[in-house]
């Protein structure tokens, strides 16, 4: 993996000095009162219900020893309450007291009105925009701590340049194809816009999390033949399982739509491509030399017949 350089780590810091003072995380109380952005944190966290200290220690990554005192002044000020665990005498559980949900609503109340002010300064495409963003940050930093979550939709408004851009960034990133690849990517989401055939052809991007990750198209070549174009994965997704899952539902499409084989073009180069379609069951038919994308490159032609649908 590559280094960060020294000018996106400083962009990093500048971002978040500058988003936790639009917070107010660095006030002396949070939201004006009383707590402090920890102690406010581990209160939302009872809010949700009755949790055990490690519980709480785990999820907010804070130290069990400062947990404790914390949960000490609590307790003091008769914010919680604090039983063994039936289940684990070793295990203590922590529960808001009515006094704790009192002191922790206006915190709520304040979070939320904070925020949304801070959202009402933006029209609705920039809410959206803010929203896709922040969810792409989770994503890439593993902020959400949660299981990857694949899922596939359909292509919309925007989705074809989104797919132009990226594919263009990332193959002159890592294998320097010029403008010409660009170029022919662009061809083949307009003419997949102006043709649009939806019983016979589809596009799917695939969202890791909720964070638009990879596409693929499946286009009808004749009323026999399927080719499979747009094929691409964001480097941060591979080995998660996401492009099998977008070559596994083109091979069902295709069965649905009775096609008798699916046909793709790639490079010899695209060695965890031409990985990935060798296990889906396509077979290498054709290789020609060309030099299309600026630089010398093998072009391959390879051929999936439909399972139950050979000739």
């Amino acid at each position: 993996m590559p280094k960060a350089s020294l000018k996106r780590i400083d962009a990093v810091r500048n971002f978040n000095r500058a988003y936790t003072r639009r917070l107010g995380v660095l006030d002396e109380g949070f939201l004006d009162t009383q707590f402090s952005l920890t102690e406010a944190r581990v209160l939302h966290e009872l809010s949700e219900g009755e949790k055990t200290a490690s519980e709480i220690c785990r999820t907010l990554g804070l130290d069990a020893g400062y947990l404790s005192r914390m949960l000490d002044r609590f307790a003091k000020a008769r914010l919680i309450s604090r039983s063994s665990s039936a289940e684990d005498a070793r295990s203590i559980l922590v529960t808001l007291t009515r006094l704790g949900y009192s002191a922790y609503a206006p915190l709520e109340a304040r979070s939320r009105d904070r925020v949304g002010e801070m959202l009402g300064t933006l029209p609705s495409s920039g809410q959206a925009q803010l929203l896709d963003a922040m969810k792409a940050v989770a994503a890439l930093t593993g902020a959400e701590n949660a299981s990857p979550k694949i899922s596939l939709r359909g292509h919309r408004a925007g989705d074809m340049g989104w797919i132009t851009m990226r594919h263009a960034a990332l193959y002159d990133e890592e294998y320097g194809y010029g403008p010409q690849f660009e170029a022919l990517v662009a061809d083949i989401c307009a003419e997949f816009l102006k043709n649009y055939q939806p019983k016979w052809e589809c596009c799917w991007v695939a969202e890791l999390n909720g964070v638009p990750v990879g596409s693929v198209c499946l286009v009808r070549a004749d009323a026999k033949t399927a080719k499979l174009r747009l094929m691409f994965l964001e480097p941060w997704a591979r080995g998660k399982g996401v492009a099998q899952k977008l070559v596994e539902e083109c091979i069902v499409f295709a069965k649905k739509c009775r096609y008798e084989k699916i046909m793709l073009w790639t490079q010899s180069e695209l060695v965890a491509a031409r990985k990935l379609y060798a296990n889906a069951g396509f077979r290498l038919i054709a290789t020609k030399p060309h030099a299309d994308f600026g630089k010398k490159l093998v072009g391959e032609t390879w051929e999936l017949v439909i399972p139950g649908r050979e000739r």
